[in-house]
């Protein structure tokens, strides 16, 4: 973990991306799933031809798929990599990229990965563990070493750590100074923000410091924070409750390229990323229509509750 005591590290995102993001880095991304990814972060990393990146992180899906299609990774190294309910039939840039060569996968778990950013976290050289005995997974990682217990005797893996040269995360809120807040689930961003040596946040609100003193409610503290990048939406397509849910027609056009093939995936990045110079530009392509849409998703889904309620009173359901 670095130590940043700026008063003001506000930038543009395309400033800190270029700055302190190298090829080569191992980069970890906040977010899971389809839940408050760091994707205009992703984007600009591809936009700037990032190259050989080591991406980390646990359960994830669109972000890895496009950093794959952007040609940005390396090494691929997360717990899973799929759309979970919203596709079956997994990331199809990813699953090309991997079975093409192009980058390199190691196999891991949640549990591993998060101990192995715990022991960077508290500045351990592991964390012990009594999982993996009686598994294949050790196969995968040379890098784990069995070892005794001197309390019990119990025979113990442990686990290097794991030190991101830069975490992005995605916030809530954030201030110029750094401080950031966040809603559950939390995830790993925690683990990824202590772990990482460089912390860029991308946040969907600029607030004033008085904001985090008066609730107490920094749940990335300043010191912790290299670059602070104001960016609505810059979780879309993926969902930040609750702001916005997740961009439903958006994933489907997604998707369709992505199954077609690198020259149509080739299409997709000219249109929604090389064309744009930032995510105001990109958004403007998404159209204030589905902005609007996955912003009244509160609404949405009471309409969607009332009407099953009187469905079901008047017995159709």
């Amino acid at each position: 973990m670095g130590i940043y005591t700026q008063d003001d590290k506000l930038m543009p995102l395309s400033e800190a991306i270029k700055k302190y993001v190298n090829d080569g880095d191992k980069v970890a991304f906040g977010g899971a799933l389809i839940l408050r990814e760091p994707i205009a972060a992703i984007y600009e990393l591809i936009r700037q031809r990032k190259r050989n990146l080591h991406i980390l992180g646990t359960a994830h899906g669109f972000d890895v798929d496009i950093a794959c299609a952007g040609g940005i990774v390396g090494v691929e190294q997360h717990t899973y990599v799929a759309y979970e309910f919203v596709y079956r039939g997994g990331c199809p840039n990813y699953r090309r990229a991997v079975e093409q060569g192009k980058i390199i996968e190691k196999e891991d778990g949640c549990y591993s990965i998060i101990a192995a950013m715990r022991a960077a976290s508290y500045g351990l050289t592991y964390y012990p563990s009594h999982f993996f005995h009686g598994t294949e997974d050790i196969k995968f990682h040379p890098e784990y070493k069995e070892i005794t217990c001197p309390f019990t005797g119990r025979k113990l893996m442990a686990i290097p750590p794991i030190e991101p040269d830069v975490s992005i995360v995605h916030v809530y809120k954030a201030d110029r100074r750094g401080n950031g807040a966040t809603g559950a689930p939390l995830i790993a961003d925690i683990l990824m923000v202590r772990s990482a040596k460089k912390v860029i946040l991308t946040s969907e609100e600029i607030v004033d410091t008085s904001w985090f003193t008066e609730r107490q409610a920094a749940i990335v503290p300043y010191f912790e924070t290299t670059a602070v990048c104001h960016v609505p939406f810059g979780a879309h397509p993926t969902a930040c409750y609750p702001y916005y849910t997740y961009d439903k027609d958006f994933l489907n056009e997604y998707i369709e390229y992505a199954r077609s093939g690198d020259e149509k995936m080739e299409e997709w990045l000219q249109k929604y990323v090389y064309s744009v110079e930032n995510q105001q530009e990109y958004l403007k392509k998404v159209g204030e229509d589905r902005l609007k849409k996955i912003r009244d998703w509160r609404k949405i889904r009471e309409e969607a509750e009332a009407l099953k309620a009187k469905l079901k009173q008047e017995w159709v359901i």
